[in-house]
C-alpha cells in the first residue's frame, strides 16, 4: 500500500493527526493516492481534505517501509516536508490535531512516525528538545 504524507514542522514541533476511525494514534497528514494520481498531487489533495491547507514548497524527506497501523498490511510511506498556506483544522476523516516535539508520553504515534520520521526530523534539528 503507497501512502503521501507531509511532515509539517512550525516553531520545532511537528503537526500529527488522528483519524476517527482510531482517535488514540496520531500520524502525519496525508493519504492513499487515487488512480493515477501524482505522490505530490496527492499530498495537495489529501492536505486540502483533512485540514484546509496548501502546501509549500514540498521537499521529498525520506521513503519509509512498515505496516500501516490501521489496516495492518505493509506501507510505502513518502514523506515531504513541506510549509503550510493557511492555518490547518481538522475536517473529513479527522478526529484530532496536535503540533508536538516528539517526545510527549500522552500522543501515542503510528510505529513509522515514531521509529522514522521522528528521529529523522530530530536528526536534523526541526524539533524542538
Amino acid at each position: 500500500m503507497a501512502v503521501v504524507a507531509a511532515a509539517i514542522v512550525q516553531r520545532g514541533r511537528l503537526l500529527v493527526v488522528s483519524k476517527k476511525a482510531a482517535p488514540e494514534v496520531f500520524y502525519l497528514p496525508g493519504g492513499k493516492p487515487d488512480p493515477g494520481e501524482s505522490p505530490l498531487e496527492t499530498l495537495a489533495r489529501e492536505l486540502d481534505e483533512e485540514l484546509g491547507v496548501v502546501p509549500l514548497e514540498p521537499r521529498l524527506l525520506a521513503e519509509v517501509e512498515g505496516v500501516a497501523a490501521l489496516e495492518r498490511v505493509p506501507m510505502r510511506l513518502t514523506v515531504y516536508g513541506a510549509r503550510i498556506d493557511g492555518t490547518p483544522r481538522p475536517a473529513a476523516e479527522l478526529a484530532h490535531m496536535r503540533w508536538i516535539s516528539g517526545g510527549e508520553s500522552d500522543v501515542p504515534l503510528a510505529a513509522a512516525i515514531r521509529n522514522h520520521v521522528v528521529p529523522l526530523l530530530r536528526d536534523r534539528g526541526m524539533l524542538a528538545a
